[in-house]
């Protein structure tokens, strides 16, 4: 579980791959100490598990799932990548809940500025494009975000100049891809409501309006 707050841009070192091998090896600032065989980062927001740790590195597997559902397979040594430790039971909430399992790939349409901050509108499907809402939360590439707007295809985000000089959007580009996790409560509200039954009619927008509540 993480909160999307980025703690670090790593350096990608290493994109080792072959046969059943797949492991990023990156270079960070954070205390390396930290970290321990199994712990979980999120990498670019997809939630990865660390199989060595070294002086200044760390190395994750990932799996061939991960690979086709994220952005991480279009990663080159060089690369700059988003980095947050699991939240630790205490910690402060800052952001959002973030599970570090990407839903879909989001692709940056076009960017602006707005008075002190940089408007960033990405194209999106429609399956994940369901779930976010005006105001509410997005993580985009791992980072905890808030929805400026949406649209038929698409949304925006408005970011503040900290949020850029601390994560890897200061360099995003139109046609840039990224990873995009939508908020889970809205997930389970979804699946909750497709639950319930009234007489054996699900809970819908009509059974509502039939009941006064629209």
């Amino acid at each position: 579980m993480f909160t999307g707050l980025i703690e670090d841009v790593g350096i990608l070192r290493r994109f080792q791959r072959g046969g059943s091998l797949c492991q990023l090896t990156i270079a960070t600032g954070l205390p390396v100490t930290s970290l321990r065989l199994g712990d979980s980062v999120a990498v670019n927001g997809a939630c990865l598990t660390v199989v060595h740790v070294g002086s200044d590195e760390f190395t994750v597997d990932v799996s061939p799932e991960t690979l086709e559902r994220t952005v991480l397979a279009a990663l080159q040594p060089g690369d700059r990548v988003n980095l947050e430790r699991a939240l630790r039971l205490g910690d402060r909430l800052g952001g959002h809940i973030v599970t570090g399992h990407v839903d879909a790939i989001a692709t940056l349409r076009s960017r602006r500025t707005a008075g002190n901050a940089e408007v960033l509108d990405f194209a999106l499907e429609a399956e994940a494009l369901r779930y976010l809402v005006e105001k509410g939360s997005v993580a985009i590439d791992g980072i905890s975000l808030t929805v400026n707007s949406v649209g038929a295809d698409g949304f925006s985000v408005a970011i503040i100049p900290h949020t850029l000089e601390k994560t890897t959007l200061f360099a995003i580009r139109p046609g840039q891809k990224v990873n995009i996790e939508t908020d889970i409560l809205g997930k389970y509200v979804e699946r909750l409501l497709q639950g319930r039954t009234d007489r054996n009619e699900g809970l819908s927008l009509d059974l509502l309006a039939r009941n006064g509540f629209l």
